[in-house]
């Protein structure tokens, strides 16, 4: 046996650093401070029985310690835990954020140098009981420093309360949001390996459009590869590859973090098999700046064709209604068609990057939203009836707008004004529908940076203003727009019918949101803003200037609407009620359920929806609640979850987030051992039938 010195100056260098100074350290803190301290803390107070918590030791390093990852690396240990909890209760695999590297004389550690939180899940029985659920640990770790290290341990300790199925949605700790934004992701596809001599391979299926900025693989096998060993990866397209020096081959798979760049990274599970060697190096911020150019390109088309399709949507028309009256005014009128145009797409693209703008911010912050996150707020859509019934009024006639323009004037000195506005409004609603093209575009701003981001929500807003433009500034287009003439007070109050339609829509949802028994509140609130612009018009007609008292009037209603509007917790009693009798029946989504039927080998058809989203809606009655869907998914015993996003859900939107989407409608596919397939966001049965009669 041949004697490895670098091995013998490792445990020398790990016995001068713990051992010695360990003891010395605990003299001076007699057993009464700890330097990495824990707190244990739970998402949720309550939770039920049949279902899950997740708890969080919250470990802060003092400056200057550090606290280590699962596997500690070349010197250190890891963390341990001790489970004493009630029956039926068990307890998770810790689940631990992206690491920081950290080398000290040749000797590699796995650390993290500030505040992290190991997580771990709870899962509950079906079988336990209400009331209180003491739950206890006895949890070791090593705290250290550059100089010195020492062993410490706690015994914590939580009561939670387990209570009936049927009690109010538990209220959950928004600090979670930002714990798990630090965890690495499922990347989705196994990796592959290989140990040739002394030289360690690792090929990482990873596309091309992914943003790379200093990555490193923590590995949580010992004994693979030499951890103080440099990193060096290549490109090969749709592959990054590792290499590094290897310790041993003792291993047929291995598992571990790929971070990326800051706290993000993957989980990397890979098997044993051939790894080329072949690719690019990545030096400096090059192949990162080509990857990012590409994909902003790509994505920038994708939401320009994604815009322009919005058009067709029905949630859209109402809105358009309003734009084809001011275009009927204008007639063939160049200069008027022009700047009214310019300024319909200055209010859409500006509302959508101010959209764009607010939902980077939120994510940053560590809260989980995605796209048309707006309309799960009540308040937001009592505003939006408010507005819509309030246009739809002065469509049928009922009162003039002389300051704002909707179509109602053929010239004005603030038509512009007008034009800008309804741009605004047409943007705002839009949000909620997610057409072709527009999925993976919005999908792109998770990993894009901020400022290539918004240039992609911009780019959204440009395609949806696109058919206004080509009118207005393609001369043979605009020259088939029909003359102004007493035709258009009829076409005017004509298109008053979409408006109260998408009214009637919005009063449906509010209800979904609220609950019916506080509907009726706020509708009267609306009926008092319907009243409000009944008498403004009654005094139009005779002449008198009401425009100050009706201004404040309106003001004072909608503010009234949304105090009356029922608060968090109230909400989250009201059950959002889905048909029993459905013509698919399904379960509702969770991750842990997903994962039971996956490892039971059954087929799952995972689908992600909202009650806004009137794409998630069409694609239903077409396609998912249909006899023939029904009857297919039967025969082939496939499993339904139904992820319901008509309100805020960090879960469901973080799973949103692992697969490439900033909203809804996402369509899931899981053939039993394959992985998942990304349906279309425009659905058939033809779809549905064929990808399931394919795969049994």
């Amino acid at each position: 046996m041949t004697f490895d010195f670098r091995i013998f100056s490792i445990m020398l260098a790990f016995m001068a650093l713990v051992i010695a100074p360990a003891a010395e350290a605990q003299n001076r803190l007699g057993n009464s401070e700890l330097n990495v301290p824990a707190t244990l803390m739970a998402e949720a107070q309550q939770v039920k029985a049949g279902q899950s918590v997740t708890l969080a030791f919250l470990m802060e390093p003092k400056p200057t310690w550090h606290g280590y990852w699962e596997n500690p690396g070349d010197a250190g240990i890891g963390m341990s835990f001790n489970w004493t909890l009630p029956a039926g209760v068990t307890a998770g695999k810790p689940r631990f954020q992206v690491p920081d590297t950290l080398l000290i004389s040749g000797i590699m550690n796995y650390v993290y140098k500030g505040d992290y939180a190991v997580l771990v899940d709870l899962v509950l029985s079906d079988k336990v009981g209400p009331g209180p659920l003491p739950i206890s640990v006895k949890s070791e770790w090593l705290s250290c420093t550059d100089e010195i290290c020492v062993p410490e341990q706690d015994e914590l300790s939580i009561t939670l309360q387990v209570v009936g199925k049927d009690a109010p949605a538990v209220v959950l700790d928004k600090r979670f949001n930002g714990f798990r934004a630090a965890l690495p992701r499922p990347l989705g596809s196994e990796a592959s390996f290989a140990v040739t001599d002394s030289l360690f391979r690792l090929s990482v299926p990873l596309p091309a459009n992914v943003e790379i900025d200093s990555p490193y693989f923590f590995i949580l096998e010992d004994g693979v590869v030499d951890y103080a060993a440099p990193q060096k990866f290549t490109r090969d397209g749709d592959r990054l590859i590792l290499e590094t020096d290897a310790r041993g081959d003792g291993f047929d798979a291995i598992n571990g973090v790929l971070k990326i760049g800051g706290h993000t990274g993957f989980l990397i599970s890979a098997v044993k098999g051939d790894v080329a060697m072949t690719g690019l190096p990545l030096a400096g911020d090059g192949p990162k700046t080509e990857s990012n150019a590409s994909l902003l390109f790509l994505a920038l088309g994708g939401a320009l064709l994604g815009g322009l399709l919005l058009n067709l949507m029905p949630c859209v028309f109402p809105i358009l209604s309003l734009k084809a009256i001011s275009l009927a005014k204008a007639g063939g009128n160049e200069a008027v068609v022009r700047r009214d145009a310019l300024a319909y797409t200055a209010g859409v693209v500006l509302v959508a990057t101010a959209l764009g703008a607010v939902l980077l911010g939120l994510r940053a912050s560590g809260a989980a939203v995605g796209w048309a996150f707006q309309l799960q707020d009540p308040r937001i859509i009592f505003v939006l009836l408010a507005l819509v019934t309030a246009i739809g009024l002065n469509l049928a006639g009922l009162f003039e707008l002389p300051n704002v323009n909707f179509g109602n004037k053929l010239v004005q000195k603030d038509g512009a004004a007008g034009s800008f506005w309804t741009g605004a409004l047409a943007a705002f609603v839009a949000t909620p529908c997610t057409g072709p093209f527009m999925a993976a575009a919005l999908g792109a701003t998770i990993v894009l940076p901020p400022v290539a981001a918004l240039v992609i929500f911009a780019g959204l807003g440009v395609g949806l203003a696109l058919p206004f433009l080509l009118i207005a500034f393609v001369p043979a287009i605009r020259s088939r727009l029909p003359k102004p003439g007493p035709w258009l007070d009829s076409f005017r109050k004509i298109m008053a019918v979409p408006m109260f339609l998408t009214s009637i829509g919005l009063i449906w949802l509010l209800g979904r949101q609220i609950g019916t028994d506080a509907l009726g509140l706020s509708l009267i609130f609306l009926l008092t803003v319907s009243l409000i612009l009944w008498w403004f018009g009654g005094g139009q007609m005779k002449g008198l200037s009401r425009g100050a008292l009706t201004s404040a009037a309106m003001v004072a209603a909608v503010l009234g609407g949304i105090i009356a509007l029922p608060g968090q917790e109230a909400m989250n009693s009201q059950k959002l009620a889905h048909s029993s009798a459905a013509t698919l029946p399904s379960e509702a989504f969770s991750e842990s359920r997903l994962s039971e039927l996956r490892a039971s080998g059954q087929p799952v058809f995972a689908y992600f929806t909202a009650d806004w989203c009137i794409t998630c809606k069409a694609n239903e009655a077409a396609a998912i609640q249909r006899t023939e869907t029904a009857e297919a998914f039967e025969a082939a015993k496939v499993a339904v979850l139904m992820g319901d996003w008509t309100r805020p859900d960090p879960v469901i939107s973080r799973f949103l987030e692992q697969h490439g989407r900033a909203g809804v409608p996402l369509y899931l596919y899981y053939a039993p051992g394959e992985e998942p397939v990304i349906l279309p966001q425009i659905l058939t049965v033809t779809t549905l039938v064929d990808l399931v009669e394919k795969s049994v």
